[in-house]
């Protein structure tokens, strides 16, 4: 066979071929890493919402252990207004008589993040923490509902329990919520 029957091959076509092939797989790996990006993004997201949550479920029963050791004066802990972030509380309870005051102080600067401090900034549990303490009528024995409110990332289902509502911006959806009900029970005659 002669080197002239041998059809002739294109170089320059197969180059191109090559270039197309390269750039599909770049394009393919670009999705694949902003996809990966978005992921870690959520997972973030995810991961500071959990801390929150734990922080607050540790305040509640906190809040929730104040109140049944000082079951004599249960109802002196109830107030109209939220406790922690925005109240007049003082950073530093040392000044505060012991007791319900005591309590409180310590309660609403460990919902503000003042107890965690990096230089003079809080860095402690949740954005927005605040906390309630409710007494519920017609229970016998007198019950207490304890609730921890904070703000979330993201928007879910606005919370039933109004502690802290509206205080969260023009969308309630970013409110999260805990709460445990605290029954004393009547010791004596």
């Amino acid at each position: 066979m002669n080197a002239r029957s041998l059809p002739k091959v294109n170089s320059n076509r197969e180059c191109g071929v090559s270039l197309l092939e390269a750039l599909i797989t770049i394009v393919i790996l670009a999705f694949g890493i902003l996809g990966l990006a978005g992921l870690q993004s959520r997972l973030q997201t995810v991961e500071v919402e959990a801390y929150a949550r734990s922080q607050a479920l540790i305040l509640l029963d906190d809040m929730a252990a104040r109140l049944s050791a000082h079951r004599g004066v249960a109802a002196t802990y109830v107030a109209a207004n939220p406790v922690g972030t925005g109240d007049t509380q003082p950073t530093d309870c040392s000044g505060t008589a012991l007791g319900v005051e005591r309590d409180t102080c310590e309660w609403s600067n460990a919902l503000t993040g003042n107890t965690q401090l990096s230089g003079s900034s809080a860095i402690g549990v949740m954005i927005g923490g605040r906390g309630c303490i409710e007494q519920l009528a017609g229970v016998d024995p007198p019950s207490y509902r304890v609730t921890v409110t904070w703000q979330g990332l993201s928007p879910t289902v606005v919370p039933s329990v109004g502690c802290g509502q509206s205080l969260y911006g023009a969308n309630d959806a970013l409110r999260r919520t805990v709460v445990k009900v605290v029954s004393i029970a009547a010791l004596g005659p």
